[in-house]
Order: C-alpha cells, then structure tokens, then sequence
C-alpha cells in the first residue's frame, strides 16, 4: 500500500502542477480579434481551474474511502523526519486526515527542494521549470528563502500537533514553551529534504564529467548549477590531472552533514521534557 500511497501523491502532484502551470497556458490567454473565428479557448479559464482542485480533492477522499475498506488493518504512516505518526485504516477520519496529509507532505517536499534549485539559479530555459512552480517567490531574496521551509515546517505543526495530539497520534504538548520546542525541532527538519535534489545534481554533475551528453540544455543547466553549490570547495586542491573529485568530496559532505544533523535533531526532539 504504501507503493499506491507515493503513486497516488504523485497523480495528485501532477494535477497541482497543471493548475499552477494553466495561467501560462497560451491558448488560455485573451485571442485577438482577427482569430476569434479559428481559435477559441475550450472553457473559461477559471473554470479549468476550478476542475483541476476539484479532481484533486476527489483523488485524496476517494483514496481514503479505497484505503478505508480495500486495507482495513494497514496503517499509514506520515514521516516528519524527528516523528512518524501512524494512521490506522479502519478509522475513516484519520484516513482522511492521512490522505490529505500525506499529499501535503509530498508537496511540502517539492516546493522545499525548489527552493533550494531557485537559490541556486541556474541558466535558462531549465530555471523556468522551477520558476513557473514557485511563481513570485522566485524572486524573494536568498535570506528569505532559505529560512522560509523552517518558518513554514514550524507553523503548520503548531496547530498540526494540537489536532495529532487530541487524536492520541502524537504527544500531547503539556504547555506553550513545550509547543514551541517540539514546532522549532521539526521546522529544522525540513532542511533534511535539501540532500536530496543536491545530490542528484552532484551526481549527475559527475557523471556527465566523464561521459559526454552533448550540449543540451539540461546539462548546461545541471553543470552550471552545480558549479555553484561546489563553490565553497573549490579552494581545496582537489584535482589529480584531468581528475576532479570535488563532486565526490560534496556527494560525501551532503550524506555526511545530512546523517549528523537528523542524527542530532531525533536526539533533541526525543529529550525534549514532557
């Protein structure tokens, strides 16, 4: 189940990018008169709008529903990273919770990795696809972003716990100070999404270091980018001949920082007094 879980997250996905991505649909916008008699739009714009969020809040009931009766003992769990929630399938309240939930956390997951793509700013046509997503948010400035997942992570579990802990699926925080404590450690927990996309384009970085791809955009876009997030090692004599292992040594350090730092966070959050 949890394979259908991540398959249907990322359908929900896809609707929410196609309603995002409809107001710079060409064929959506205002026709000139001349061809108003060849090209019309099929339906207002609003409206296919106003479809695409719909389909999308039926996917997530309708999933509940199918988990609900098809898995009546699976349990769905929502990783926080420093806490995992477990919802039961044969309470439809919580499923639903989880259904939409669970479509958030994905969410959540993308718009966090795009930000970091949007602070590294790489060259165009390949930087629209994160530009479209993010809309004006693109261009915040770098401090804003950067503290924008902590500030976000941290405010959605403030009034998340209150609901998770009157369902008995999380702890209950027994005062205001305890709240904040547990709301500050998992909005720091959000920047664990971060080593994901950076070390894809590491990766990839790397291996187009060694095998030629050609001159397509989309490597232009991986190199350039990358060279970027390896700029604080590049003072760090790390080429042997034609060899550069500046991507290994940032592959490494992304892991490394990465295990250290969800490491120390579950260590806060789990002696964090109750």
């Amino acid at each position: 189940m949890g394979i259908v879980d991540f398959i249907l997250n990322l359908a929900g996905l896809l609707l929410w990018l196609n309603w995002r991505s409809v107001r710079f649909d060409p064929m959506m916008k205002r026709t000139p008169a001349t061809l108003m008699g060849t090209l019309r739009p099929a339906d207002p714009k609003k409206m296919r709008r106003w479809h695409l969020l719909a389909f999308l809040a039926g996917l997530l009931f309708l999933r509940a529903v199918a988990y609900r009766w098809m898995a009546p003992f699976w349990v769905g769990k929502l990783d926080l990273g420093v806490i995992v929630p477990p919802f039961r399938s044969d309470q439809f309240g919580g499923m639903l919770l989880f259904s939409f939930l669970s479509f958030g956390l994905v969410l959540g997951i993308f718009y966090v990795a795009l930000l970091l793509l949007s602070l590294l700013r790489g060259p165009e046509p390949f930087h629209r696809l994160v530009k479209v997503p993010l809309g004006r948010v693109d261009e915040w400035s770098a401090g804003l972003k950067i503290i924008l997942p902590f500030l976000t992570a941290t405010i959605l579990w403030v009034a998340l716990s209150w609901v998770l802990g009157r369902m008995q699926l999380a702890p209950e925080p027994n005062s205001v100070a305890h709240w904040l404590e547990q709301s500050i450690v998992v909005g720091l927990s959000s920047y664990q999404i971060w080593k994901f996309p950076l070390a894809a384009l590491l990766l990839l970085h790397l291996l187009n270091s060694y095998v030629y791809f050609g001159k397509h955009p989309f490597w232009i876009y991986v190199n350039a980018t990358a060279q970027k997030a390896l700029r604080p090692l590049k003072r760090i004599p790390l080429q042997v001949g034609k060899v550069d292992f500046t991507p290994v040594l940032g592959i490494a350090l992304v892991f490394l920082f990465a295990k250290a730092f969800g490491w120390s966070l579950n260590w806060l959050f789990a002696r964090l007094p109750i």
